[in-house]
């Protein structure tokens, strides 16, 4: 028990102190034994007049023992150690003092360059002369610390580290070794091959599996110089010397390959790239007919009554030199090949400019909202009278008859008299067709009429009123989707015969009728053009056109209903733009009266016809495009518009299952397109109420 209790005072002794208090220029010796790391801390800035600012996070224990006295810096470099064996850095700051954290996240804050405590963090910053920065970069990162980074800077070629300064010492010396002013800078011109293909080949070589041609001859930066068709390495010539044999050997073979090359086309269209490479080494190119789409049409030339012209094709540029007038190019379409028969600097040319043309074209979907409303309202009251004498009273005949009023009283008494005056044939025949279209051509409310006056004058009135309204909603909802600078046409409608001509002939002796036929519904027309910055210019027509009816009840022609906009507009991407407009109301007021009796006060209306009639219609068209860059944007744009008819047909038979759905994947053998599904937003929690205070 004595033992025991000895120990303990020997411990607790040793705990608060650094060492045993020996005079300051004798040093101090160190034994600690799982002594608390904070007061280690404190211990060691009050014996060497050193502040640390501590972070709420430094936990741990440390056992130091020393045989000897430590100066002042051997303690530093003690304490540092300890830090590092427990996860803490001490970072140094601006005022001189260092600040003990964990070293997770030490790169962030260390703050000051050029620390120098020991085994401290800090950062520095190493310029370079002769190595690539960001090679450099590349090469150094697994000599970093786990928690260590390091990041290049192409402004100034330099390189930023941020480690332990131990570590740091040790890369300032591997960076003096390799970072020497004996690199060299070769220039390689080539002939027959492509400045860009050899360059990747060489980076495979330099950093392929199992290549450690760079890690034995230094860092080699590669550069191309496609001007030139030439290769620019720099590095040591150790590691740039090895090089030059290959790319001059792969350059030879490409050059004894012979002057004919096939390129296989990845995107573009070889018909289409086949004329720009001839007119490219001065090759006459067959003219070809100006498709209707390039044509100026009469209607849209201000101030001109000249038919279609044709716009004249662009002229092939002079030949470059001499050599390129033997080049022969001609394309295969089974492969959508192009093959060029040619010197090998006219073939580099040739690929050169067939590599930046084959690329992947951009897409747009165009959609487009067409919105019609419109409201008809009509209003007619007229009064129709007829006076006629009867067994030879003498009594004059009077009547009135109003184009604005149905039926047409003098049509159906022409026919009631014809009945009792005329003999069947096509005379009495034909008032009683007239009787009757007029009859059936009247609406609304018909009441009538007659009586004898004195029993020697018939008297006959009918008296039409007629209101009506009629309300229309026009919304059609056009899309289509198209490469950039690709014209699109769809057309949703019907194909209208018209009459354009009719001749019947002498006695109707081999007759004839010529007939058009027109497409009557909703085109769009659209060609895209992807502009920089995401914007979409537009060149397009919007045609919205109906079968109004015949003309008139004696005539079948047709009347058309037609709304075209035809502009250029620029959009930005995902954007909506009205095109154009209309709001047209008209009013027609129709009054037919006797003269005199007519404006009568309140009398007067017998006298007269009235017709009343409102048009109004509001039109407007909205169009939005869409640019699809990628697999994923062409799928979050069908997603929705899938799922809208599925969603159709799903609402019209609930206990059946799409046939839309069933179609893909029995037929197509595919998955439906769906949108991503989007995580649902946790609602934030409640706020709790503070405890209540005790009173």
């Amino acid at each position: 028990m004595k033992r025991t209790i000895a120990f303990l005072l020997v411990f607790l002794q040793a705990v608060p102190a650094v060492a045993q208090n020996t005079p300051a220029e004798q040093g101090q010796v160190l034994n600690l034994q799982d002594a608390d790391i904070r007061v280690f801390i404190q211990d060691v800035a009050r014996a060497t007049g050193t502040t640390f600012i501590i972070d709420p996070r430094v936990q741990g224990k440390v056992t130091v023992t020393s045989q000897q006295p430590l100066q002042r810096t051997e303690l530093l470099d003690v304490l540092l150690s300890a830090l590092r064996a427990n996860g803490l850095v001490a970072v140094p700051t601006a005022s001189g003092a260092y600040r003990v954290a964990p070293e997770d996240g030490a790169a962030q804050s260390a703050g000051t360059l050029g620390g120098s405590l020991g085994d401290g963090f800090s950062t520095q910053v190493f310029r370079l002369h002769t190595l690539d920065a960001r090679s450099a970069a590349e090469a150094l990162k697994p000599l970093i610390g786990r928690q260590g980074v390091v990041l290049p800077s192409s402004r100034g070629n330099l390189l930023i580290i941020a480690d332990y300064s131990d570590n740091l010492r040790r890369i300032r010396n591997l960076l003096a070794e390799i970072d020497r002013a004996g690199g060299v800078t070769e220039t390689v011109t080539l002939r027959a091959s492509s400045a860009r293909e050899i360059a990747e080949v060489l980076n495979t070589l330099l950093k392929g599996p199992g290549a450690d041609l760079q890690a034995r001859n230094g860092l080699v930066s590669i550069i191309v110089v496609e001007s030139s068709n030439s290769i620019i390495l720099r590095g040591e010539s150790e590691a740039v010397r090895p090089l030059l044999p290959i790319i001059a050997d792969l350059d030879r073979r490409a050059e004894g390959a012979g002057d004919v090359r096939v390129i296989q086309l990845q995107h573009a269209d070889a018909a289409q790239l086949v004329p720009v490479l001839r007119q490219l080494v001065g090759q006459s190119v067959p003219s070809t007919p100006v498709p209707a789409t390039t044509r100026v049409s009469s209607s849209t030339r201000a101030g001109m009554n000249q038919a279609s012209e044709p716009v004249p094709a662009e002229q092939p540029p002079a030949p470059v030199s001499g050599n390129e007038q033997r080049a022969s190019i001609t394309r295969y379409p089974g492969a959508n090949a192009i093959v060029i028969a040619a010197s090998p600097d006219t073939q580099h040319m040739l690929a050169e400019v067939i590599r930046k043309l084959d690329v992947r074209r951009e897409q747009v979907l165009v959609e487009a909202i067409v919105v019609e409303v419109s409201d008809t309202t009509a209003k007619r009251l007229g009064v129709q009278f007829a006076l006629s004498g009867r067994n030879a009273s003498g009594a004059p005949f009077t009547a009135t008859n109003y184009s604005n009023a149905r039926p047409n009283l003098p049509a159906i008494l022409g026919a009631a008299v014809g009945s009792n005056v005329l003999a069947e044939g096509s005379t009495l025949q034909g008032l009683r067709d007239a009787a009757a279209a007029s009859l059936l051509g009247a609406n609304g409310l018909i009441t009538g009429g007659i009586g004898q006056i004195n029993g020697d004058t018939l008297f006959t009135f009918v008296i039409n009123a007629v209101k009506s309204d009629t309300n229309s909603n026009l919304l059609s909802t056009p899309s289509i989707m198209t490469l950039d600078n690709q014209e699109a046409t769809i057309l949703v409608g019907q194909n209208v015969p018209i009459t354009t001509g009719e001749v019947l002939g002498t006695a109707n002796v081999n007759p004839f009728r010529t007939i058009q036929r027109q497409d009557v519904g909703i085109q769009l027309d659209v060609k895209p053009q992807i502009n920089a910055g995401g914007t979409v210019t537009l060149f397009l027509r919007q045609e919205v056109s109906s079968v109004a009816g015949p003309v008139s009840a004696a005539s079948a022609e047709l009347v058309l209903n037609r709304r075209q906009v035809e502009t250029t507009v620029n959009v930005d991407d995902g954007e909506i733009v009205v095109l154009g407009g209309l709001l047209d109301q008209n009013e027609r007021l129709s009054v037919e009266k006797t003269p005199l009796l007519g404006d009568v006060p309140v009398l007067g209306a017998l006298f007269r016809s009235t017709s009343r009639q409102r048009d109004r219609t509001n039109l407007m068209i909205f169009i939005r495009p869409t640019i699809v860059r990628s697999a994923a944007d062409a799928r979050r744009a069908t997603a929705p518009k899938y799922e809208y008819i599925v969603g159709q047909q799903s609402a019209a038979d609930p206990e059946r299952q799409s046939q839309l759905e069933e179609l893909v994947r029995k037929y197509l053998r595919a998955e439906p397109p769906r949108l991503p599904a989007v995580p649902p937003v946790s609602a934030p929690a409640a706020p709790t109420s503070p405890p209540a205070k005790l009173q």
